[in-house]
């Protein structure tokens, strides 16, 4: 397989997490860079470690995988769509500044890791195939990482833009993006299974 073959799968595989990323960076609240960055490194290592697990499940087991990947994904999303949806439809609790930041960052790296994983299930499906052919999973994985990585941070902060612009509202957006994004994987699945 070509370098050219491996960075187009890489491509493709990060356009989920891109997606999902504007959802996230609209629902934060003004990310830095340093978020964006720390975002785009947790939705890369999930992103790079999937393809790896479909590689040795698909080294067991390719059919498994593959025919309930994407309701894994749509599921997940959908379920993490609607919480920011319900989130942002709620005024906000009066508490404590330095809890709120506190809590708001241990829940934010659950929900990044969630929703790194949501995205990356199609990356673990496509592990189970590459189990069948002469490609270094190992390569290909690194290039899927670094893709997913570059592409997520950049969608945080445009994400963000669209935040300020939005008000309370983000979150609401950043969740219907996730649920789109979750039921485009779903569609995509089943409209090619047919």
């Amino acid at each position: 397989m070509s370098f050219i073959s491996i960075l187009l799968i890489g491509l493709a595989m990060s356009t989920d997490a891109f997606a999902a990323a504007i959802g996230k960076g609209a629902a934060m609240r003004k990310p830095r860079f340093v978020d964006a960055l720390r975002a785009g490194l947790i939705f890369g290592a999930v992103e790079a470690i999937t393809p790896l697990i479909g590689w040795l499940l698909g080294r067991a087991a390719s059919s498994y995988v593959e025919s309930f990947d994407h309701w894994i994904a749509f599921g997940l999303l959908g379920i993490l769509g609607v919480h920011m949806i319900i989130a942002g439809l709620r005024p906000e609790p009066e508490e404590p500044a330095e809890a709120a930041a506190h809590s708001e960052r241990h829940g934010r790296f659950w929900s990044l890791a969630t929703t790194g994983l949501a995205t990356s299930i199609d990356a673990m499906a496509i592990g189970v195939g590459l189990a069948f052919l002469d490609v270094h999973i190992g390569v290909v994985a690194a290039v899927i990482g670094l893709c997913t990585l570059v592409m997520v941070t950049l969608g945080i902060m445009l994400g963000r833009a669209l935040g300020a612009l939005a008000g309370k509202r983000a979150e609401i957006i950043g969740g219907v993006i996730l649920v789109i994004v979750g039921a485009t994987i779903l569609y995509e699945h089943l409209s090619g299974a047919a």
